[in-house]
């Protein structure tokens, strides 16, 4: 990448060296398109892009360039889970049966809302094969997902559940809302659209594909220039087609993520894999929940429980699907000692994507952080470029 390189956008006095450090992971590391936003509460601190958006090194990035950001679509789902929480429709301690009986199957009628969505429940897999179009039919999806078999005791032990998470968090709240929305349509009306943000889980017909930049794979000798932290017992076991890391990532069948954009893939609610937006929007949610501003259809109280420093000891933090330790809390995942971000204090709250996007809330700045960029890395967790820029923000902060 050109030391020419044009930053588009705005950064605030003092903030600098976070502009200078996303220059670098373009001219050091490989980037070729990406965006960062960085919100206090509900002002925008920095708000830049750049690169190129298409495989053709034609299409420059822009300011209102979506991009699926896969896992990072996790945090999204958990503020839809908190809001029906804050209105008295879920209970984070509340067996998952209570509001949907069928779910009980194969030992799985004690399991709380709370071991769900932190990955407890050892439902990281499906046995029933399932490809992208199985799942539009939301009461056929339904019917598989509660007669899955736990692959470990309920409780016990945590996985992460890459796919499935979104799509058991996706069940639980349209069979509570009023209005029995999707999870999709939930955060389209209560979250996008009050607080005017470029985010999607479901891809509407009439948002254009023009606007979504298209993916890049690492490969060959860009492994060895730009990875340094690759997953390899992951690798082992999808080589392998064996193993509980298969299982999770691959059913329902969706290809292979630098296949991402396409409108067969973006289009069904996958709540926890398949969202597209911009930075600026994982960024503002964020902030407003650091912040606690008000703006998000959220309680006061419970926008402070998402950021408690509390952690359970009940359930190992080894993790049995990313081989990783993990520290998860009520959808999110939480700054621990194995994955430090956001102020000291492991307060921080947030989740991270396939590939190195990643959007968080820091309550103890009100800082809320949105990144993402369309060459894929091979991190599990803690991607080098999203790294330098974390560390940049801290010290100007």
């Amino acid at each position: 990448m050109s030391d020419n390189l044009v930053i588009h956008g705005n950064v605030e006095a003092g903030f600098g060296p976070v502009a200078d450090a996303f220059r670098k992971n373009f001219t050091d590391s490989g980037e070729i398109g990406a965006a960062l936003a960085i919100y206090q509460g509900d002002r925008s601190l920095v708000d830049v892009w750049a690169g190129i958006r298409d495989r053709a090194g034609r299409l420059p990035w822009e300011r209102d360039t979506l991009v699926p950001v896969f896992s990072s679509t996790k945090g999204m789902a958990a503020f839809v889970v908190a809001a029906a929480v804050s209105e008295g429709l879920l209970d984070y301690d509340a067996p998952v049966v209570q509001y949907w009986p069928e779910f009980g199957a194969h030992g799985k009628d004690r399991v709380t809302v709370r071991q769900l969505i932190d990955h407890q429940a050892g439902l990281s897999g499906i046995d029933t094969p399932l490809r992208l179009d199985d799942l539009a039919d939301l009461d056929a999806l339904g019917e598989v997902l509660a007669a899955q078999k736990p692959a470990w005791k309920p409780g016990a032990r945590q996985g992460y559940h890459a796919i499935t998470l979104g799509l058991y968090e996706g069940e639980l709240v349209r069979r509570v809302d009023p209005q029995r929305r999707s999870l999709g349509t939930i955060f389209a009306e209560d979250f996008a659209a009050p607080l005017g943000l470029d985010f999607f889980i479901g891809l509407p017909a009439e948002q254009s594909m023009d606007r979504i930049a298209t993916l890049n794979a690492t490969r060959g000798f860009d492994i060895a220039r730009h990875e340094r932290d690759l997953p390899l017992r992951i690798g082992v076991e999808l080589f392998l087609q064996r193993g509980l890391a298969h299982q999770a990532l691959t059913n329902p069948r969706v290809g292979r993520p630098e296949r991402a954009t396409r409108r067969k893939f973006l289009r069904v609610e996958m709540p926890g894999s398949n969202g597209v937006g911009t930075p600026r929007s994982l960024a503002k949610v964020y902030g407003a929940a650091a912040a606690n501003t008000g703006a998000l259809p959220i309680k006061p109280a419970l926008i402070e429980r998402l950021g408690s420093a509390e952690f359970s000891d009940d359930v190992p933090a080894d993790d049995l699907i990313l081989h990783t330790r993990s520290r998860y809390h009520l959808g999110f995942r939480k700054s621990s000692p194995a994955f430090s971000f956001g102020s000291p204090g492991d307060r921080a709250y947030g989740t991270t994507g396939l590939g190195g996007s990643f959007g968080f809330a820091d309550p103890e700045t009100g800082i809320g952080f949105g990144y993402a960029m369309n060459r894929l890395g091979l991190a599990i967790l803690d991607d080098a470029r999203c790294r330098r820029l974390r560390r940049a923000l801290m010290r100007s902060l």
